[in-house]
């Protein structure tokens, strides 16, 4: 079966939302981030250090064989990559933390307010 057939269910999973639940995520999208960003902070003060996602790049020598196309082998020394993602502890100024908590926090209370009167819009215009 070729790739691009088994994505297509996904791409009729992802339009089964209706035009007021679209209406509804769009709205609450920068609410979302918020949130998603004050739950990042609050876990870095209370851990007391940052974590930044770093790629580590690594090469293992191997051996491969090249099989011509007079029947002869070939055989080389060749390197494969790999590439992994791995977590490292930074450090952090906590009181800059605590101060772009507060700064989350009070945008919260503004979007929260914006957020409902979209919502509200959302379900006016598309009433169930």
């Amino acid at each position: 079966m070729h790739k691009s057939l088994l994505i297509l269910p996904l791409l009729g999973l992802a339009a089964c939302a209706t035009p007021r639940e679209s209406c509804i995520a769009a709205a609450s999208r920068d609410l979302t981030v918020v949130n998603q960003l004050i739950a990042q902070t609050e876990r870095t003060i209370n851990r007391g250090y940052g974590i930044d996602k770093r790629q580590e790049v690594r090469s293992v020598p191997r051996i491969c064989y090249d099989e011509r196309s007079d029947g002869t082998v070939r055989t080389e020394i060749c390197d494969t990559t790999y590439v992994r993602d791995v977590s490292v502890p930074v450090a952090v100024d906590l009181d800059a933390e605590r101060n772009k908590l507060r700064q989350l926090k009070q945008q919260r209370s503004r979007l929260e307010r914006t957020t409902e009167a979209a919502v509200r819009q959302c379900v006016a215009t598309y009433p169930e």
